[in-house]
């Protein structure tokens, strides 16, 4: 009889892991309530069976105690819980209070990078439109703002992000990212590290610059080790070689304008020139020129550390410009498009981007696609009236820690305590979400069923995928849509909460996001509107074990562009001027007597941002958050492994051990991002044992992308001294 019970209540589900871009496909075992394995599901069109180690962490976040479960209202320096519809009604009441007395900007919201892996991030915008504000935040404007703006300015849409074709190029060059551990972003490649194994098989090459001998560069024929913040020059450099040698561009997909001025704008660029800018020797640009410009198909991809430097957005055009001049934009290899079930990219390439229709109250940063960038969220709450625009009194944030992962000099702090009311929707009670008077839990990850409909815009490879719900949530609980449409209903106007408040309920309760997925699967471009009987459906998509494999990438560009004359713009006037600017500074002395190094990120493959350090089996082992540090460096300042040291910038120092190791540059040092958890009051109890430091509070929030206000983390100069007290523990 027990054996009989076992096996009925032993069951595995078939979903994706969530907490990163690749959106692997999983197997979940669950016996009873709870999970006993957590696997690759060899099915998966897309992932294959790989994943990992954050996936299994899935079951942690799901039973642990520390998840919050219910609502929590603030009373004095502690929390207690309350029912959902009170909680509701006090989000409600406080907004509209804050909003009637200062004003609809008064209240800003934040959207945290874990609202993008979810389909209820659209319930996010819904409660941002229904708030009116202007003072909308997300991270965006933390890691992906010069992208956008990049592919506004070339192809008409912040949408149209090119993805890097590397299931079928035969060269693959990549500056600023590190697949093998984030396994792809704004190109999402499950298992990158056997896609880049399966470039080199096939007689391909793969080379990475970046100042870190990264785990990827190890996968790679080729280490570049650029200076940080050299990544623009180094391709002005190789752009000047491929058109001094003269272009043999295979034929465009589309067509190109603005050759001409790019060709005048790069003459000057020799790689001699550049090659003390970028740290590369002249020799090196121009055999890489060559070698991308020559090679049957060649695509170069760049993400999170270009973006993180003051030249972000110049970098990523240059990026996008030396794949279309080569002729590999829009083909097979190189860079190109999806074709995904819900086709985001065409719905969305006539809504504009909307550059600087508003500003900050100070009128130092402009917004972008409708928000304005992080790094002066806490300018806003802080200070007074500017004219009669006064501050930021309330806050909503979804899923987002931005005390730890945005530069804010230590002011957010401050910022949070000096509010009239704050709500936050987190599962946890965070670094950030401590200072909220009202915490919203939504259910785990492996409670929610979902059709992702963002992902498949950038994946390497067309698919459609569904996750099942492994667990039923509890009778009292609430999905982040629910939560975010509720809040929705309780800060529109009066009339729609009085004789209309049941029947807008009732329709936002019917809207949930696979209600909305299913349409737009009918009218996508595999959808059954369109392909008749063989179209796809959500049902279809949902009995597909492992999702279904729409094939691959396909040129389609031409059909996308929606700049007014439909061509690529490879040479923006406003990109142009500036890079006429900075090649005709002076070479600027990257070190000073003060602060001699120069700081740049690190990723890790069991962190994910701040969110996965209260799991042991993600926090275990050697201490993670550490400044990496070249030996000739540590031994000129007399310092050794595993040493505590003090690493100050001008604004502010952490204390962390040193890690002596030659795969960084010399000269550069690295400390990855997301730690910092000894904040009095945080209940992230496991995070706690294992505080790390922030190393946001060595990054000056008015250093940013020249155009888009995007936080400028790479390259931050630092000196690093031991500390004067004894070891750390």
């Amino acid at each position: 009889m027990t054996a009989e019970k076992t096996a009925v209540s032993t069951h595995t589900v078939a979903r994706q892991c969530t907490l990163c871009e690749a959106h692997c496909g999983i197997l979940v075992t669950v016996d009873h309530d709870r999970v006993t394995r957590i696997e690759g599901d060899p099915d998966d069109v897309l992932s294959h069976g790989y994943i990992c180690p954050k996936a299994t962490a899935l079951a942690d976040l799901h039973h642990d105690p520390d998840r919050l479960r219910r609502p929590m209202r603030r009373v004095g320096d502690s929390f207690e819980e309350i029912d959902w519809d009170e909680a509701f009604a006090l989000a409600g009441s406080r907004l509209r209070a804050v909003q009637r007395r200062h004003g609809r900007d008064a209240v800003a919201m934040y959207l945290g990078n874990p609202a993008a892996h979810s389909s209820s991030v659209l319930y996010g915008i819904a409660l941002r439109v229904a708030l009116l504000t202007r003072k909308f935040y997300s991270a965006s404007s933390i890691d992906q703002f010069p992208q956008e703006f990049a592919a506004w300015k070339m192809f008409g849409s912040n949408v149209l992000m090119p993805i890097a074709d590397v299931d079928r190029t035969d060269r693959l060059l990549i500056l600023g990212a590190n697949p093998a551990v984030s396994n792809g972003s704004v190109t999402t490649m499950p298992d990158a590290r056997g896609r880049i194994a399966a470039i080199r098989r096939r007689g391909g090459s793969v080379v990475v610059v970046d100042p870190r001998r990264t785990e990827t560069a190890r996968l790679a024929d080729e280490h570049v080790a650029v200076r940080p913040g050299g990544d623009p020059y180094l391709l002005l450099g190789m752009l000047h070689t491929i058109f001094a040698d003269g272009i043999h561009q295979k034929p465009a997909t589309v067509p190109l304008t603005g050759m001409d001025h790019l060709a005048e704008l790069v003459a000057a660029c020799t790689p001699e020139e550049m090659a003390p800018r970028a740290g590369v020797d002249a020799d090196t640009i121009r055999r890489l020129a060559r070698d991308h410009n020559s090679a049957r198909s060649a695509v170069a991809y760049a993400r999170i550390g270009v973006c993180h430097q003051v030249t972000g957005t110049l970098t990523h055009w240059l990026v996008n410009t030396l794949n279309a001049v080569t002729g590999n934009l829009d083909r097979p290899g190189g860079q190109m498009f999806s074709s995904p079930p819900i086709d985001v990219a065409r719905l969305m390439r006539r809504l504009g981007s909307g550059y600087g229709m508003w500003s900050s109250r100070t009128g130092e940063y402009k917004s972008f696609r409708t928000e304005l960038p992080v790094v002066g969220m806490a300018d806003e709450m802080l200070g007074d009236a500017q004219g009669s625009v006064g501050p930021v009194r309330a806050l909503v944030t979804y899923a987002g820690n931005p005390v730890l992962s945005t530069p804010q000099g230590g002011r957010l702090d401050e910022a949070l305590d000096s509010l009239d009311f704050f709500v936050a929707v987190d599962m946890y009670l965070t670094e950030t979400s401590r200072h909220a008077d009202l915490i919203l839990p939504p259910v785990s990850h492996l409670e929610r069923e979902e059709f992702d409909f963002l992902f498949p815009v950038f994946s390497v490879r067309n698919n459609a995928r569904f996750s099942a719900r492994v667990f039923e949530p509890a009778a009292d609980a609430l999905e982040d849509w629910q939560i975010m449409s509720r809040l929705t209903l309780e800060v529109l106007p009066l009339p729609f909460r009085t004789w209309s408040a049941r029947p807008v309920r009732a329709l936002l309760d019917r809207l949930s996001p696979l209600r909305l997925g299913a349409l737009g699967v009918l009218t996508g471009p595999h959808g059954v509107l369109r392909r008749g009987r063989r179209g796809l459906t959500l049902g279809r998509i949902r009995r597909a074990r492992g999702g279904i494999d729409l094939g691959p990438l396909q040129p389609r560009l031409r059909s996308l562009v929606s700049t007014r004359d439909r061509r690529v713009h490879v040479a923006p006037p406003e990109f142009v001027d500036e890079t006429r600017r900075l090649a005709a500074d002076a070479e600027i002395d990257y070190r000073d007597e003060e602060f001699d190094l120069r700081l740049i990120g690190r990723r890790h493959l069991r962190s994910n941002n701040s969110w996965l350090h209260n799991i042991p089996t993600m926090v275990k082992g050697r201490d993670r958050c550490t400044v990496l540090m070249h030996p000739d460096d540590a031994a000129s300042r007399s310092l050794v492994h595993g040493q505590p040291v003090t690493v100050r910038s001008r604004i502010g120092s952490i204390v962390v051990p040193v890690e002596v190791s030659d795969e960084i540059r010399a000269g550069t040092v690295a400390v990855p991002h997301g730690w910092g958890h000894d904040e009095k009051g945080v209940g992230w109890f496991t995070a706690a044992a294992h505080p790390g430091a922030n190393v946001n509070l060595l990054h000056d929030p008015a250093v940013t992308d020249t155009f888009t206000g995007n936080a400028a983390v790479n390259a931050t100069m630092v000196n690093v001294a031991a500390k004067a007290s004894a070891a750390i523990s």
